[in-house]
């Protein structure tokens, strides 16, 4: 069996997904916020962020062909930018962290 033809890993991606977009969606209205809802909403992308790393670690040590190529494109797709995968990571991590502060104060 394929990779992409697990049940879970369906569930999970699309899960992943339709998270993503829910917490994208809703952070438009971030500034809107009080120091509660931001606290939640940061939390909320921490969550989904560690998901995110786990679910592509799995690609990472997949024998699968189709999970490899999935890696060196997503790995193309942030060269293009002259990032990798680890520092889109941190990139996330820093910013989260930076709004961390923000509500501190």
């Amino acid at each position: 069996m394929g990779f992409f033809d697990s049940e879970i890993v369906q569930e999970e991606a699309k899960r992943l997904f339709e998270d993503y977009q829910s917490l994208t969606q809703l952070g438009s209205s971030y500034g809107k916020f009080d120091r509660e809802g931001k606290k939640m909403y940061i939390e909320q992308m921490e969550a989904m962020m560690d998901r995110y790393r786990v679910f592509m670690k799995r690609f990472e040590l997949s024998e699968d062909f189709s999970a490899q190529m999935t890696v060196e494109q997503l790995k193309t797709q942030l060269g293009q930018f002259g990032i990798t995968p680890q520092q889109m990571f941190d990139q996330m991590n820093m910013t989260l962290e930076r709004m961390k502060k923000e509500i501190e104060r």
